[in-house]
């Protein structure tokens, strides 16, 4: 099993121990955040979503005006070599994309070759013992720029909010537009109505499509329950019966509290319970790529 100290990369093309790959200092990546990206959790030797992932992952690249360096049978490739040697079972896959090495200068050349970089870390996603307990959550002012729908490389707000969060002493941070959520800081917020209706803020560009939010979106179309997609206010999510998020490192968190009041009873709910172990039951009804 590889360690942190002995993980195999992907950079630049080629296959190498994390602790020698190198990025050139003129990387519009490093000098502008002038990239996307994209994870996929792996789950018993099993690629979770992984089709849709690297669709979003071309449409990032799109809207940004970066050729997709690679084909989805191509990517899928080197994450299943990644996986093979660093005999990863259970963890994520990070892909990340830059426009290329320049100048430094704000215009940049058309045709400058991407610069890839894709690395592995482990855990066992589907171990997270909040699923049992529950997650607490904060809420913080939404910083972020208008093209929230691109999975940029440029976190900083994200990583200010997940500041807050670690300050805290809670798990997440959703924030706010107003008095209305847009998503949590690395993750999609869903809540159910005291009507039973699963609700959760519809796509524009003032949130990512998630791409867990989407699976579970049509788990509950299967299981029968009446989804809505619009915005809800933070009084809406005091008000629920329950609250969770989702995210490809998390799968999906109940939310037990919000900036210290009590959601849905104080306790992980039955539809997320239903939800959450109709998605496992799908994952493991997948081939595993590596045993």
């Amino acid at each position: 099993m590889s360690t942190v100290d002995n993980r195999i990369g992907f950079v630049r093309g080629e296959f190498v121990p994390l602790r020698d790959a190198v990025i050139p200092v003129m990387d519009r990546g490093f000098l502008f955040g002038d990239g996307v990206y994209e994870v996929t959790a792996v789950i018993e030797g099993r690629l979770v979503d992984n089709d849709h992932h690297l669709q979003r992952l071309e449409r990032s690249l799109a809207e940004i005006g970066i050729a997709n360096p690679f084909s989805i049978a191509a990517w899928t490739e080197i994450e299943t070599e990644l996986m093979r040697r660093n005999e990863l079972r259970n963890g994520l896959i990070y892909i990340q994309v830059s426009r290329g090495v320049a100048e430094r200068a704000f215009q940049y050349a058309e045709g400058l070759e991407p610069t890839v970089v894709m690395f592995p870390q482990f855990s066992r996603v589907q171990s997270n013992p909040l699923i049992e307990t529950g997650g607490r959550i904060i809420t913080v002012p939404d910083l972020r720029w208008a093209r929230r729908d691109i999975k940029s490389t440029s976190l900083l707000a994200q990583v200010m909010a997940k500041h807050a969060v670690k300050q805290a002493g809670v798990n997440e941070a959703w924030m706010l537009d107003g008095d209305e959520i847009t998503e949590g800081a690395s993750s999609t917020a869903f809540i159910v109505s005291a009507s039973n209706e699963l609700i959760t803020r519809n796509l524009s560009q003032d949130i990512l499509p998630g791409i867990t939010r989407r699976t579970i979106i049509e788990i509950a179309k299967r299981h029968g329950l009446t989804i809505v997609e619009r915005p809800f206010s933070k009084a809406e999510v005091l008000s629920a019966t329950e609250a969770f998020y989702t995210s490809a490192s998390t799968i999906a968190v109940p939310v037990i509290e919000m900036d210290g009041v009590s959601v849905g009873g104080g306790a992980p709910g039955p539809v997320f319970r239903s939800l959450y172990d109709a998605y496992l039951q799908d994952i493991m009804t997948q081939p595993a790529i590596i045993s």
